[in-house]
């Protein structure tokens, strides 16, 4: 199955997945933010098929080396949700975030796979 994916910000990069075996794909960040911050942009916009969902994820290296994880935990994109996916990352140790508050243009920022839904 392809999922299409637009750009809505010229300095978007587009999904990557790590190796061929990768379960998720990695999301960017579009510009510059910073943790515990606003939301920061992809600068990009999925068309995901009616029946399925977008999973959004924290990167295991986020919460491993720096401490940071998704504000929500997990990130659910609807099928019928068109805007721009933004992230938005939050650190709960104030002694580790002073390492690592900003978060660079171009710097992987999730990671996210997309799923079936499953009516109950």
């Amino acid at each position: 199955m392809q999922i299409k994916v637009a750009k809505c910000r010229p300095e978007a990069k587009l999904p990557t997945y790590a190796t061929p075996a990768a379960f998720c794909f990695d999301l960017y960040a579009a510009e510059k933010g910073t943790v515990n911050g606003r939301p920061i942009p992809t600068g990009l916009k999925f068309e995901i098929p009616e029946g399925y969902g977008m999973l959004i994820f924290s990167r295991s290296g986020h919460g491993f080396k720096r401490n940071i994880q998704l504000v929500n935990c997990v990130g659910v994109i609807d099928s019928d949700y068109r805007g721009e996916v933004m992230v938005k990352l939050v650190c709960n140790d104030r002694r580790t975030q002073i390492f690592y508050d900003t978060i660079e243009a171009g710097e992987r920022i999730a990671q996210a796979t997309i799923v079936p839904k499953i009516d109950v």
